[in-house]
């Protein structure tokens, strides 16, 4: 077999990590209609159909990362797929909420083999500039995901109804798993695998838990993505039920906030270097705790329910989302560098269990107004903005 490389790899890699933004992002203009199927008394309830899949790719994480090192990508690579291909059929087939979100959970816990072993493969076949280059092709692609999500699921929803979307996640497993027999190497050799031990995970919480800076930067990660998985568990009802926005029209909305993501993320990339990670990411939460913290007290007085100030709002919002998430996850794993794996599966899995139990508190508190959500926003940044105060400051001293 001739070995995978060049666009194709690129490619490949791109989409098996975009399997987390397509499985999210596409079912949101579902989630109107899986209410209505499932005849849901309360109309929060649908939020969990995005929990629920955090939830399992946040499990899924712990493992995936440490069972890829012991057992080789592939193997991991075709176990998350397959899992991915379970919960998809099991959702397609499901005439009951709970079986349902089962489902769904099953399908976060496939996303996460895809999504930790690609990063692998590509760290094993690379290095360097050269791995630079290859990452930054893979993002390109990986970027336009989340923009053009949301149009596909809503055009498969207009010809074919809400379950079509999840066989196309059916057809994706399927035909992934092709590719990846047929033209994917296996890119760790035997001799470079590490036994799994779980007195290895006991010493990995450990350290991560027992050193300030990253214990306090994973909760100040927990905390903001806090905020926006509650923003995703309500995009469907704000834009198309408390504004009445078309799916279509949502799907734009969307697509313009994820691009204001991505060129903020670009802007991260030429200031960093210069003002450092923590002065960056303290500037971004202490924007977004003010602008929550103004909004919020113009909609007490009536005057920014609208859809364009919304907008204002959410721009200012994902632009800093944009500039900081990169910027935590990299101060949370600076003292990690001797056990970077680990850590990275142990701070992915703890900040987004904070993160869902936050995001679902947030979205249960939706009452067709935009004032839960802002309080979110304002609660989570203020407190984040003075864990990491706290923590720069200490530093300094």
């Amino acid at each position: 077999m001739q070995e995978l490389q060049g666009r194709e790899f690129s490619l490949l890699m791109a989409l098996l990590m975009s399997i987390v933004s397509f499985s999210i992002d596409a079912t949101l203009p579902a989630l109107g209609p899986i209410a209505r199927f499932f005849a849901l008394t309360q109309a929060n309830h649908v939020q969990w159909v995005i929990t629920s899949v955090f939830l399992g790719m946040t499990l899924g994480q712990v493992l995936a990362g440490p069972l890829s090192d012991a057992l080789g990508r592939k193997r991991i690579l075709f176990a998350g797929v397959a899992l991915y291909f379970i919960g998809s059929l099991l959702c397609y087939r499901a005439t009951d909420f709970s079986v349902f979100l089962v489902g769904r959970l099953i399908q976060g816990l496939g996303m996460s083999g895809p999504y930790v072993a690609a990063l692998a493969v590509v760290r094993d076949k690379f290095s360097g500039a050269q791995m630079a280059k290859v990452m930054s092709v893979i993002m390109m692609v990986f970027m336009v995901a989340p923009a053009l999500a949301p149009a596909i699921g809503q055009t498969i929803i207009t010809w074919a109804g809400w379950r079509t979307i999840f066989l196309v996640y059916i057809v994706y497993a399927l035909l992934t798993s092709l590719w990846i027999a047929w033209r994917l190497d296996e890119t760790l050799a035997p001799e470079h695998r590490l036994p799994l031990r779980w007195q290895t995970f006991a010493q990995g919480f450990r350290e991560v838990l027992g050193h300030r800076t990253t214990l306090i930067y994973l909760l100040c990660a927990g905390l903001c993505f806090g905020a926006l998985i509650a923003y995703l568990g309500n995009a469907q009802q704000i834009f198309m039920q408390q504004f009445g926005l078309s799916g279509g029209r949502f799907s734009l909305y969307f697509a313009i906030l994820a691009g204001v993501t991505s060129t903020a993320s670009f802007v991260n990339s030429r200031i960093v270097a210069r003002f450092g990670m923590r002065r960056v990411t303290l500037a971004c939460m202490a924007m977004v705790a003010v602008i929550s913290l103004l909004f919020l007290l113009l909609q007490l007085n009536g005057t920014a329910t609208t859809l364009r100030a919304f907008m204002m709002y959410a721009v200012l919002l994902f632009f800093a989302f944009g500039v900081m998430f990169g910027n935590l996850n990299a101060i949370a794993m600076e003292p990690m560098g001797h056990v970077a794996g680990m850590a990275s599966a142990i701070i992915g899995a703890v900040s987004s269990i904070l993160s869902l139990l936050l995001a679902t508190l947030i979205g249960q508190l939706y009452d067709n107004t935009l004032i839960p959500l802002t309080s979110g926003f304002l609660i989570l940044f203020s407190l984040a903005w003075l864990l990491a105060r706290h923590e720069n400051d200490w530093q300094a001293r």
